[in-house]
């Protein structure tokens, strides 16, 4: 199971953009709402149903914790002990996980991007402690994955099917979804 986990002030593209990319790959995934609320409130002023709350996770069938970011929704999500602390803990067991644009500094912060390839946007790259900053659209550094922002959500989405179906697995739903053709200019 992927979880992708909203926070108040979530980036509303950068959460819905690889949930509908991961569903359409038959990726398992569920939303999960960390303010103990069903409804969760992005950056942009709309309530999104959660599938689920923060304290009905089963961190045993993780495969992926996925942060989307936003603000405040990056900090939000920093904020959340019981979060951080799962994440660290399913880190520590080799789990994967994934942030895009200003969540990475909930990784940075919890020192594991440690001498890693890691992207954000643009500022918040001394959050990311130890990382290797690029400026890369996205970046896999084996089983973790990070996003540069909202442009990058699709990206980020179909790095996330390769990561789990293999290399090149994105490749129809880049096709169906329009993409290649949005790209090349086709």
């Amino acid at each position: 199971m992927v979880y992708v986990f909203l926070a108040t002030g979530f980036e509303d593209i950068e959460a819905l953009a690889p949930v509908d990319i991961m569903r359409r790959a038959s990726i398992q995934v569920q939303t999960v709402s960390v303010t103990g609320e069903q409804t969760v409130v992005s950056a942009h002023g709309v309530g999104i149903v959660a599938d689920v709350l923060l304290s009905d996770v089963d961190f045993q069938q993780a495969e992926m914790l996925v942060l989307p970011g936003g603000m405040p929704g990056a900090t939000n999500l920093d904020a959340c002990r019981p979060l951080t602390e799962a994440i660290v803990r399913h880190h520590e067991t080799g789990g994967a996980i994934a942030a895009i644009c200003a969540a990475p500094l909930v990784f940075g912060h919890l020192g594991l991007l440690q001498g890693r390839r890691a992207t954000c946007y643009p500022g918040f790259e001394p959050e990311l402690k130890g990382a290797v900053c690029t400026s890369a659209i996205v970046e896999r550094d084996d089983n973790i994955i990070t996003g540069k922002g909202p442009g990058a959500a699709f990206e980020f989405g179909y790095t996330i099917v390769d990561f789990f179906l293999g290399e090149g697995a994105s490749q129809p739903l880049r096709q169906g979804m329009i993409y290649q053709e949005l790209l090349l200019g086709e």
